[in-house]
């Protein structure tokens, strides 16, 4: 039961023009429009060594946040969670299934935006080990606090804080614009957030060569533990 409801979940994520374009279209023109136009000053280095790490946390975001939080909102609105809980799938069978999902999207994402980032010259560093256990945290952390959204806040208030925090952690999350270009009080909170702490893990192996970034690591622990747990306990079916 599982198993069918996550195929049937990445069917619909992957039919819906509006997810695609938030987790797909936007991602690959970020990452072809800052490597290929010098626009920000990315340091030493080729641009798309810096853009490449972000734009993979980007792209987690995108589907296990935002995308999540959106089409589970509306779910809940229009009374889909409820009769699926009434089915004889349990409830931690269907988060279980949404969960799979966003991995398997996650999967081609990042198949899609290595590809291009190859054809623009990335030269990665780093073990996949360390790259696979910070996507894995960073999808945990994101999904809860997706869930947490969706489940506590109406549909349409879900659909504008989802979209608005996104553009707000591209702009601030250390995506795209290098955090030490910000001020050094605001540089010590915006570290903090699970899509820096993502970014910076990511860069600190990809372009940088780390063995672990074991400190990025606990940050996205400690927002997957918050948030799943929060999610767990105030998530509302109706």
């Amino acid at each position: 039961m599982i198993a069918a409801q996550a195929v049937l979940e990445t069917k619909m994520l992957l039919r819906n023009g509006e997810q695609l374009l938030l987790t797909v279209v936007i991602p690959t023109l970020l990452l072809v429009l800052f490597s290929s136009v010098d626009i920000v000053d990315t340091g030493a280095g080729k641009s798309v060594d810096f853009l490449t790490p972000g734009i993979l946390a980007l792209a987690v975001m995108s589907t296990a946040f935002t995308g999540q939080a959106i089409a589970t909102g509306f779910e809940r609105r229009y009374g889909v969670l409820k009769r699926l809980a009434s089915s004889p799938l349990p409830r931690w069978g269907l988060m279980t299934a949404k969960t799979a999902s966003v991995l398997v999207t996650e999967v081609l994402q990042v198949i899609l935006l290595t590809a291009i980032a190859f054809s623009l010259g990335w030269s990665p560093h780093g073990g996949p080990l360390a790259v696979l256990l910070l996507l894995v945290l960073g999808t945990a952390a994101f999904s809860g606090l997706g869930l947490l959204m969706a489940g506590t806040l109406r549909a349409e208030a879900t659909l504008a804080a989802a979209n608005l925090v996104f553009l707000l952690l591209l702009v601030g999350g250390g995506v795209i614009v290098p955090l030490d270009k910000f001020p050094a009080g605001a540089r010590g909170v915006l570290e903090l957030l699970p899509v820096s702490a993502l970014s910076d893990g990511l860069r600190a192996v990809l372009q940088h060569g780390a063995a672990m970034p074991w400190g990025d690591c606990g940050i996205l622990a400690v927002w997957a533990v918050v948030g799943l747990a929060a999610a767990g306990k105030f998530f509302r079916w109706e």
